[in-house]
């Protein structure tokens, strides 16, 4: 039981989509921090960062390359053969988005549109972030829209990281109070959802 909360800890698996790219980028530190928390919870917290898997743009998802793809997608199929396995794992999405022309980066966008089923009838939870102090908000707004329609809604709360750059070191440390102090509700929420759909789906789900 936690203590603080009165509730059973129940084992869950992350996977933390990390949508941006570009080189200098400061999303890096927001997965790490993300990461850091979930295991500080006891949780199982994988990083799937699209900067690293290089995805093409989408032509074929997973199920359409997963049994005998034609040769010219079988690198393809090498690449999403890892996330499918971790996805069937996974209890629930964290999606690690910057904000760009007051939308998303279409390097998240890419990643998850490679997937669908895989993501059904389990909760996302969004940390958003940006050099100003706006936190990415309205980048989370898009993706409000977007995790429904495949399948992971998100949780009511939102985790916005403003001037990232002084509100976490390189190595994922939160350095402001708010966010070392005051993220607890975020992750809570996100337990919960978790823990909630995860009982429903031992139950069966809608056909």
């Amino acid at each position: 039981m936690d203590a603080s909360h009165g509730v059973e800890v129940v084992f869950m698996v992350v996977a933390v989509l990390l949508g941006s790219v570009r080189r200098d980028r400061m999303g890096d530190r927001a997965a790490k921090w993300v990461i850091r928390e979930l295991e500080k919870r006891g949780h199982e917290a994988v990083l799937v960062d699209a900067a690293e898997l290089k995805l093409p743009l989408l032509d074929k998802m997973w199920k359409e390359v997963k049994k005998d793809p034609p040769a010219k997608y079988e690198k393809l199929r090498e690449k999403l053969a890892p996330l499918a396995k971790l996805y069937a794992r996974a209890d629930g999405f964290c999606i690690v988005s910057a904000e760009y022309n007051h939308s998303v980066p279409p390097g998240i966008t890419n990643l998850i549109d490679h997937f669908l089923e895989e993501y059904y009838f389990r909760p996302s939870a969004i940390v958003c972030y940006s050099a100003s102090q706006y936190g990415g908000v309205r980048a989370a707004m898009q993706l409000r829209a977007l995790l429904p329609e495949v399948g992971m809604p998100s949780i009511p709360s939102l985790q916005p990281i403003p001037s990232i750059g002084s509100a976490l070191s390189a190595d994922g440390v939160a350095l402001t109070q708010e966010l070392a102090e005051k993220s607890g509700k975020f992750f809570d929420e996100f337990e919960w959802y978790m823990r909630a759909m995860k009982a429903e789906r031992a139950k069966g789900v809608p056909d």
